[in-house]
């Protein structure tokens, strides 16, 4: 092998072989807490098949299918995942009524939304329209203007009741004072 330090004529030179341009996944045992703290941290959890409206894509009409759904897009129309969950991503732009088991709103919605589950609407999110969930949380900072009405998981059909239940039921709030 030539040195740099020795005189002397250069090896043939050897064409460097291509490589990929993502390098093959490695894991180390140290970064499991680093992958798994983000993937917690991630706005949508890993749960089996979920399709994508891309940035760059524009959907009029009814969406609807037995998977989860990441909008990055934007959609006007109907959403109608029972089961699943709805994601609104932070270029989303929706205008839809949205029926879901569970809807995440990092983008902008206008329009309803009816979840057997639950509905979030995060701190950069923004919601304009009627909300009916079993929970629903709202980050500081989103925005949100409509009504909510919180459904008992399980009333009517498809965890969708047609009354109101009361969002908390204070013990002993209906006593008679003595």
């Amino acid at each position: 092998m030539w040195k740099p330090n020795q005189a002397g004529p250069l090896p043939p030179s050897t064409p460097e072989p291509t490589r990929p341009s993502v390098p093959a996944p490695t894991i180390y045992e140290s970064s499991a807490p680093r992958a798994a703290a983000a993937i917690a941290a991630s706005p949508v959890a890993p749960s089996g098949e979920q399709a994508t409206i891309g940035k760059s894509l524009f959907v009029k009409g009814e969406v609807s299918g037995s998977e989860s759904l990441y909008i990055d897009g934007k959609v006007e129309g109907t959403i109608n995942l029972p089961g699943n969950r709805v994601t609104v991503g932070r270029n989303g732009q929706v205008a839809a009524n949205i029926m879901a088991r569970e809807v995440v709103v990092l983008g902008k919605v206008r329009g309803n939304i009816t979840a057997s589950d639950r509905v979030d609407i995060r701190s950069e999110g923004s919601l304009t329209g009627d909300v009916a969930a079993a929970r629903i949380s709202i980050e500081d900072g989103a925005y949100f203007k409509g009504g909510i009405d919180i459904r008992k998981p399980g009333d009517g059909k498809n965890g969708h009741g047609t009354t109101a239940e009361p969002a908390a039921v204070i013990p002993g709030a209906n006593l008679p004072l003595t």
